[in-house]
């Protein structure tokens, strides 16, 4: 598909906002300055009759699901924040996390016997109905020959080219917003674009889901806070992947969290802390956290399925990452504001101690109180107003944790409305703490830092010298400066966000 085609897929998705008002609702009118309650009173003259139907969130669902793939991932992260958007408008979308209409059961089975080249029966002694459908997949319960539970996930027919289309959407609309909205760009459009893009594509390989499985599974039971099914590897292949079955009830269905002996409390903790200590201790992290993933079993046990989007960090990132968090709960202002400099998150033409008194301004007047008390909305934007005064860029390596650390918030105050997610983060992030700032570990990493060094000089004597690179043209000549200051950026725009509570 090429740039025109994308474009006039683009202009579609937003015919289809506009017709559905799901785009500048009718409902948030009061709530629009002058010349956007123009602009939204304009384009509803050309809405559809499903304008009148349905509140806000309803309209916007049925867009996204006819969206697609790409569109529906958005809505799913959407639906984890009631806290911002409010109760009606989340649960509004919450259909869009695994109870989309399936494909039919005939055509899965074919798919399974394509990609395992043998019979169903070969394998499983029966294979029932979609049990849950998703925008890539659906799930199938089914029992193997061994007497077994599991769970079959086949991917949607046509969805790769469905997949690739949108991501040609989304880029386009990335270089748009980042050519036309200045005060966008910091956010990184068409990174932030590429990032979301490759994260989908390696999604379409199930095969590499199931490895995902396997490698998280041994590293929630180092914690135990969450667990993993096993992975049934007779049954994977590219387009299918079977695990065994989900232990606990889907926290997409309200009986989850009225299960007899649950503790909500504990629920919520042992989300946040499983999170953090899948990348705090380990590096690496399930990055789609939202209920339609989550089944939970009295007293607080969850274990997480759908394993296609994982994200990794680097020993530098996970230490950035707990000492922002460590200064945050001990108050310590100056020293997040360090961190943020010493990782090149603000650049260093800005006042460390003045970027402190700004972190001071929003993080102090919440902390202590009730979640119920405060405004994440507003929170969001004081954050927001603050990061563009000290030049705060998008990390695009940094966006599945801000976004699953969104993500993560957002379910754990559904569960628990007043949950405390400094509390919850507070054990964790205190043991990385004394395990990784004390001084053995500490004189490891200057052993470790200092073998690199030696190990790239011998490499560089070794290496006879490059030719001089040609001279660039004129218009090249200040890509690299660009690139560099665009590198330059913040470690948690969204994650603090999520996080300052």
């Amino acid at each position: 598909m090429g740039t025109i085609a994308a474009l006039g897929r683009l202009l579609g998705a937003g015919l289809t906002l506009v017709r559905e008002d799901a785009l500048l609702p009718r409902e948030l009118g009061d709530l629009y300055p002058p010349a956007v309650r123009a602009a939204a009173d304009t384009l509803r003259l050309f809405a559809g009759a499903g304008a009148r139907q349905g509140r806000p969130g309803e309209r916007l669902a049925r867009s996204l699901e006819r969206l697609g793939p790409v569109a529906i991932k958005l809505g799913q992260l959407l639906s984890t924040r009631a806290d911002i958007f409010g109760a009606a408008f989340v649960e509004d979308l919450s259909h869009l996390k695994d109870k989309l209409d399936p494909f039919p059961t005939d055509v899965a089975r074919r798919e399974v016997e394509a990609g395992l080249g043998r019979k169903i029966s070969e394998l499983f002694e029966s294979f029932g109905e979609p049990v849950a459908a998703a925008s890539l997949a659906q799930a199938h319960e089914a029992v193997l020959a061994d007497g077994r539970r599991v769970a079959v996930k086949v991917l949607r027919p046509g969805i790769m080219r469905r997949v690739a289309q949108d991501a040609e959407v989304l880029a386009l609309a990335a270089r748009l917003v980042e050519r036309w909205a200045p005060p966008a760009r910091r956010l990184e459009p068409k990174a932030f674009a590429a990032t979301v893009i490759r994260a989908t594509e390696l999604e379409l390989d199930l095969r590499l889901e199931a490895a995902g499985a396997d490698e998280l599974g041994e590293v929630m039971a180092r914690d135990g806070y969450m667990r993993a099914p096993k992975v049934v590897w007779d049954g994977v292949a590219k387009r299918v992947l079977t695990l065994e079955w989900a232990r606990g009830v889907a926290l997409t269905d309200p009986a989850a969290l009225e299960q007899p002996g649950l503790e909500r409390k504990a629920l919520a903790d042992n989300l946040v802390r499983a999170f953090l200590a899948q990348a705090l201790d380990h590096g690496v992290f399930h990055a789609d956290l939202h209920e339609g993933n989550l089944f939970a079993e009295a007293p607080a046990q969850i274990t997480a399925v759908d394993f296609g989007i994982i994200g990794r960090l680097g020993p530098a990132e996970r230490r950035y990452l707990a000492e922002i968090l460590y200064g945050f709960l001990e108050r310590d202002y100056e020293r997040v504001a360090r961190v943020h400099f010493e990782a090149g998150y603000v650049p260093k033409t800005h006042d460390v101690a003045a970027f402190a008194q700004a972190l001071r301004a929003v993080g102090q007047p919440i902390f202590g109180r009730p979640a119920r008390e405060v405004s994440m909305a507003r929170l969001l934007t004081q954050l927001f107003e603050i990061t563009a005064l000290f030049d705060m860029h998008l990390r695009p390596e940094l966006v599945l944790l801000q976004k699953t650390m969104m993500t993560v918030e957002g379910v754990a105050r559904r569960i628990d409305p007043d949950h405390d997610l400094w509390a919850a983060a507070d054990p964790v992030v205190r043991r990385w703490m004394v395990r990784e700032l004390a001084p053995p570990a500490r004189a490891r990493r200057l052993a470790e830092d200092a073998a690199a060094v030696v190990k790239g000089l011998a490499e560089r004597l070794e290496t006879p010298p490059a030719p001089p690179p040609p001279a660039p043209e004129p218009h090249e000549g200040l890509s690299p400066l660009l690139w560099f200051a665009l590198g330059a950026a913040t470690a948690g725009v969204a994650f603090l966000m999520g996080a300052l509570r």
